[in-house]
């Protein structure tokens, strides 16, 4: 490990050192994850009166899923090398902003074509968040605490799923639902305007303590591991990269279905009405925000207390996850009472949380941090190009046959089997001499 050198900004004065900085900082990217999927939740909260007012189907709404989950995955590629090569701090800056106009463009379109040009733009701007957080994970956090940061920055996702039914209901009753993207659009570029004034690497901030920087030093590769080269299609040579992608695809399958369908599901099957539907389909992603953060100080736990390496203790809760979520996703749809339904739902959920933020951890332990992000970028995409499918899958069943059971009952085929990916593929860190 490395724990040579001194911070460059170490001599500035007149500025107070924060003890734990790094948590800080790791606070802004909670709140980015939350803002960013309010952003991408707002549709399946829109879709309603967007269905009434516009006369959209079913499979519209769920190709609109599909065209941000494509974008988003290809993005991913190209998202993941520019963290790398410009660093995220500019990135994150253009990545919010643009993802904000988008959401605010919802605000005007009228047409078909209007909403997918609008998802496009919302799945580009999208596209570096998860790759950033990653990367500056690597860049906040020793490699053992890097589990329970990414349980806390990929919880914001499920935070902004749970606030989002309920809020962006109460806006869209009292504005419509044109107002309501406008609204959280310009927050948004509020965000990117404070992110970029507030954040700086390690290497550069005031803040930080000369204490906290070698602490985070001892956690980093060491000077060998970082100036490893691996060529961006390399990583297509290798079990590992497969693993990754596979494994994650089948909780992007899970995650895509709710976040698209999940209130259309409780009005339709649990009889829910539009105006409770807010308040109860954030019951599950509330359990899936406690989920990622579980998860991640679970793995601190495994590796500290039962002597597990970083990469096994992380790959326990992968295996033992999927296998267990899709037990669970068969038995939601033979459930017809509507607390016992948000029980398995919110268990569902939780778990699906607990893979995603462990899949995001445990790809810095696979390859070397000078890679994080473009790693993250192609797990990402594999696991968005796939799950793009999901909306579309969902709602032309819907469509056919007025019902979800199929669905469920694929994704909890699915699930199993992104355990086996995780459990054969990925047995140990990618080399470059491999």
């Amino acid at each position: 490990m490395s724990t040579t050198g001194l911070k460059p900004q170490s001599s500035a004065k007149n500025v107070r050192k924060i003890k734990n900085f790094r948590y800080i900082i790791l606070g802004w990217l909670l709140l980015a994850g939350v803002l960013n999927y309010m952003d991408r939740t707002s549709v399946s909260i829109a879709a309603p009166h967007m269905i009434e007012e516009l006369g959209l189907s079913m499979t519209d709404i769920g190709l609109l899923g599909a065209v941000f989950s494509w974008t988003y995955a290809f993005c991913q590629l190209p998202a993941g090398y520019l963290i790398d090569k410009i660093g995220p701090r500019r990135m994150y800056f253009v990545s919010i902003g643009l993802w904000s106009i988008a959401t605010s463009l919802m605000a005007i379109g009228h047409t078909m074509s209007h909403f997918i040009f609008f998802r496009f733009l919302l799945g580009v701007g999208e596209s570096p968040n998860s790759p950033n957080s990653s990367k500056i994970t690597t860049q906040w956090f020793p490699r053992e605490e890097r589990g329970q940061a990414a349980g806390i920055w990929d919880s914001g996702s499920k935070w902004g799923s749970a606030i989002a039914p309920p809020v962006l209901t109460v806006l869209m009753l009292a504005f419509g639902w044109r107002a309501m993207f406008l609204i959280i659009g310009l927050l948004g570029v509020v965000l990117a305007a404070a992110f970029w004034a507030f954040y700086r690497s390690p290497e550069a901030s005031k803040r930080l303590s000369e204490e906290e920087y070698r602490y985070i030093l001892s956690g980093r590769d060491d000077e060998e591991a970082a100036h490893v080269k691996l060529p961006w299609l390399r990583f297509f040579t290798f079990p590992q990269t497969w693993g990754m992608m596979l494994g994650f695809f089948s909780s992007i399958w899970i995650w895509n279905i709710f976040i698209t369908f999940l209130p259309l599901f409780l009005q339709d099957t649990l009889g829910v009405s539009i105006a409770a539907t807010g308040w109860v389909a954030a019951v599950p992603y509330l359990a899936a925000a406690l989920g990622a953060i579980f998860a991640g100080r679970l793995t601190v736990v495994f590796a500290r207390k039962y002597g597990m390496t970083s990469i096994r203790s992380k790959k326990t809760i992968l295996v033992g996850g999927c296998i267990a979520l899709g037990a669970l996703l068969c038995i939601v749809p033979f459930i017809h009472q509507l607390g016992l339904a948000l029980v398995v739902l919110s268990l569902a959920l939780a778990v699906v949380a607990a893979i995603q933020s462990q899949s995001w951890a445990m790809s810095s332990d696979v390859v070397p941090d000078s890679h994080a992000a473009r790693f993250g970028g192609i797990m990402n995409f594999g696991g968005y190009f796939g799950g793009a499918l999901a909306p579309i899958a969902t709602g032309v069943i819907v469509d056919a046959t007025g019902s979800y059971t199929s669905s469920f009952l694929l994704a909890g085929v699915i699930a199993a089997m992104g355990g086996l990916c995780y459990a054969f593929l990925v047995r140990k860190p990618v080399h470059a001499d491999a």
